[in-house]
């Protein structure tokens, strides 16, 4: 346990109001839900390369909805652990 104690208590270098969004679950959770619920639609997946099609597609909706609609960590929040204190997001026209 003291060995790991720096990456146990990594997420505290982050600002407090990060620390229940770092510790929670939950955005994965929907994804996996998501995930299984396409492929209970589709049925039988015929090959490796239609679930990276489908899991990327998810991951591509997913990846726009929170950069544009959810932010889960503001871009204010994170300029204060970045290097760059101008952070912006790509999928954000400024």
């Amino acid at each position: 346990m003291d060995a790991s104690r720096d990456d146990v208590l990594a997420y505290m270098s982050f600002p407090r109001e990060h620390w229940t969004q770092i510790a929670s679950t939950n955005p994965l959770e929907r994804v996996n839900r998501e995930i299984k619920r396409r492929a209970d639609v589709i049925g039988i997946v015929p090959n490796d390369a239609a679930i990276v099609r489908l899991v990327g597609a998810l991951m591509l909706e997913t990846n726009d909805e929170w950069a544009v609609a959810r932010r889960y960590m503001s871009p204010e929040t994170l300029a204060r652990v970045t290097d760059n204190p101008t952070v912006r997001l790509p999928a954000v026209a400024f």
